[in-house]
């Protein structure tokens, strides 16, 4: 009797905590469909892999120490490239094994990637745009958006296959990188084909936020605005980020006093849909603070859809697009707390009504089946023949 086929070894790498990140998540369990896969990155193992490389919670993905800065403020950037505690720690576990793709999440995890690939394919899913992440910060601007930017620069070209969230962001990939132009993978999830919209009371709006309380978000804004409708709630599902809580210590002392206001535990990524069902209105309304901010697509959007909600966004163009195309609900003028304000007094009982209706309606369309076959194709053709 033969022996069975060897199924594919796929390494995926990750410099997030895992269980708390929708995307990889996602990936992974697409991946697991066409392989072995072997995740790299924080925290527990997600379901579904056949082995998990845990990094040290303390190993940082970039390299901000006493001996990586110097490398940075002196544009030594190819030293740089693997000098973050965080990628010697990656390649020390991945040691000597060889596999037949390698998925990079994101800039820094690409010179680990293609260390170790030894000729593999490499897959970079840049997500956003990654020489912008953290601009609005002045020491990640001034010595880490280089390091991103050579990062791109010098590895893009040789990947096998480069993805992003949205169609702007792949076209200024291509532009400024030189490369053929990316595929999109939107931030979806899954089709939730057992949810449908909740009943709307005609003397409460419940609107709901949820995800990294990360500052530049202006979601002490949101908490603003809805303190001015009288007959508004707002439930803020939190993760807290890397500054040590301190934008969620500024929410928490915001909405203190206000009973319309709650701060609410962190919901995992695949409870989220059917959490967030039960109130009538998402609401994002995160300013242009950076390329990646003007061009906001976020896992959130898509949840609201999956939980059957209205929207309230700002007029950041894609999703702005979005709400518009399937009449999902309301896009503010501008970015303004007086703006959403309007925004939010547009959306009566009715329209709100209509708004959950049309994301019923449009769940499927907006859900990541179209994304998974993008993945599926991509994955396949890699693994077939190890070009793009």
């Amino acid at each position: 009797m033969s022996e069975p086929a060897r199924r594919p070894r796929i390494l995926s790498i990750s410099y997030s905590t895992l269980l708390r990140d929708a995307r990889v998540l996602r990936q992974l369990e697409v991946l697991a469909r066409h392989g072995e896969v072997t995740s790299l990155g924080y925290g527990e193992a997600p379901s579904g892999v056949a082995r998990h490389l845990r990094l040290p919670d303390g190993a940082p993905s970039l390299p901000r120490t006493a001996a990586g800065l110097p490398l940075l403020a002196t544009r030594m950037l190819r030293r740089a490239e693997m000098a973050a505690p965080g990628l010697k720690k990656g390649r020390e576990l991945i040691g000597n094994e060889r596999f037949d793709l390698v998925v990079a999440n994101d800039a820094r995890a690409i010179p680990l990637a293609m260390e170790v690939a030894s000729g593999a394919p490499v897959w970079c899913d840049m997500h956003e745009w990654a020489a912008e992440e953290f601009s609005h910060v002045t020491t990640w601007r001034l010595l880490v958006a280089p390091l991103m930017d050579h990062i791109a620069r010098r590895y893009l070209p040789q990947a096998a296959a480069v993805t992003t969230v949205c169609q702007p962001l792949a076209d200024r990939y291509a532009e400024r990188y030189g490369i053929a132009a990316p595929l999109i993978v939107r931030n979806a999830g899954p089709y939730r084909a057992e949810l449908a919209p909740t009943p709307v009371r005609d003397d409460l709006l419940r609107v709901v936020h949820s995800g990294g309380a990360v500052p530049g978000r202006n979601l002490e804004m949101l908490i603003e605005a809805v303190i001015e409708i009288p007959h508004a709630t707002l439930d803020l599902y939190l993760v807290g980020a890397g500054d040590g809580g301190g934008y969620l210590d500024k929410l928490t002392r915001l909405a203190a006093g206000q009973d319309r206001i709650a701060l609410r535990d962190p919901v995992a990524p695949d409870e989220l849909p059917a959490t967030l069902n039960a109130y009538d209105v998402g609401a994002f309304c995160m300013p242009p603070i950076n390329v990646n901010a003007e061009y906001a697509l976020p896992n959130k959007f898509f949840d609201f859809v999956q939980a059957r909600l209205a929207q309230a966004v700002g007029p950041a163009p894609e999703m702005a697009r979005l709400v518009r195309q399937y009449d999902l609900g309301v896009v503010s003028d501008d970015f303004s707390k007086d703006a959403f304000v309007r925004a939010l007094r547009q959306l009566d009982p009715e329209r709100v009504r209509t708004a959950k209706e049309r994301s019923h309606e449009h769940a499927r369309a907006l859900s990541s089946e179209r994304d998974v076959a993008v993945e599926d194709e991509l994955i396949e053709r890699l693994l077939t023949s190890g070009v793009s």
